[in-house]
């Protein structure tokens, strides 16, 4: 008898050790994220406590990000860059074991840092999209906009009936966040979202990763689904701005 505990509290054990080496080693970044972190010309980069992309010209309009379940932050950097060449201060916001649904109100540090910023729009990939939602959804006085990637509002937040400027863009061929998932909480938006689909774009493109579960092959390379992502929001941002 004693030996069977032995051997059940060594698969407990087991388990344990394999959930949390699951939940640390997150996906991400490919080669060449990285190289966005560098300031230049037109753009400051900090990543203390933040990944924050600040234009060197005044702005005063800010897009911040959660990042997806597990997806090392770094893995937005490339496109939070683009959005910031554009114009715009845009904020990453790394979470407690890379899950945003640990801390869904962290975006309340980032707007408390920057009062220079007057309109501020919210958004996120896959999971950290369905917290980034939640939280514009609770903060409707603060958050102007919402941008979602490959995710939509959960069952228990609508913003339907509030007045703020919705974007949703979905890949063609996600396996993860499908299509037909995100087009049925049509009844949880806005009527007048933007709905943006990147024919032949996945999951994963979304972030520069990869090696996610579920996932399907793209049939568009990584530059154009991020290429076709940051031209969205940052329309999206310029008329949220005028």
């Amino acid at each position: 008898m004693r030996r069977t505990w032995r051997w059940v509290v060594l698969v407990i054990l087991a388990v344990v050790i394999a959930a949390a080496i699951w939940f640390l080693i997150p996906l991400g970044p490919l080669d060449g994220a990285e190289d966005s972190l560098r300031s230049g010309e037109n753009v400051l980069v900090d990543d203390d406590p933040w990944l924050a992309f600040t234009p060197i010209d005044e702005t005063t309009t800010g897009l911040i990000l959660y990042p997806g379940a597990r997806v090392d932050p770094v893995s937005y950097a490339p496109a939070a860059r683009a959005i910031a060449e554009e114009g715009f201060l845009t904020v990453i916001v790394p979470m407690p074991l890379n899950l945003a649904v640990l801390s869904p109100n962290r975006a309340e540090e980032v707007i408390a840092a920057h009062p220079e910023i007057e309109t501020w729009a919210i958004g996120g990939h896959s999971l950290g999209g369905a917290m980034a939602a939640q939280f514009a959804n609770t903060h409707r006085t603060v958050i102007q906009g919402v941008v979602l990637w490959a995710a939509y509002p959960g069952v228990n937040t609508s913003l339907r009936n509030g007045n703020q400027a919705v974007q949703v863009v979905y890949g063609t061929g996600d396996c993860i966040s499908t299509p037909e998932e995100v087009l049925a909480t049509k009844s949880r938006l806005p009527e007048d979202t933007e709905m943006v689909a990147i024919p032949g774009g996945n999951h994963m493109q979304f972030g520069w990763y990869e090696g996610q579960m579920g996932s399907c092959p793209p049939s568009i390379s990584l530059q154009d689904q991020q290429a076709m992502t940051v031209a969205a929001a940052v329309g999206f941002l310029h008329d949220l701005d005028s």
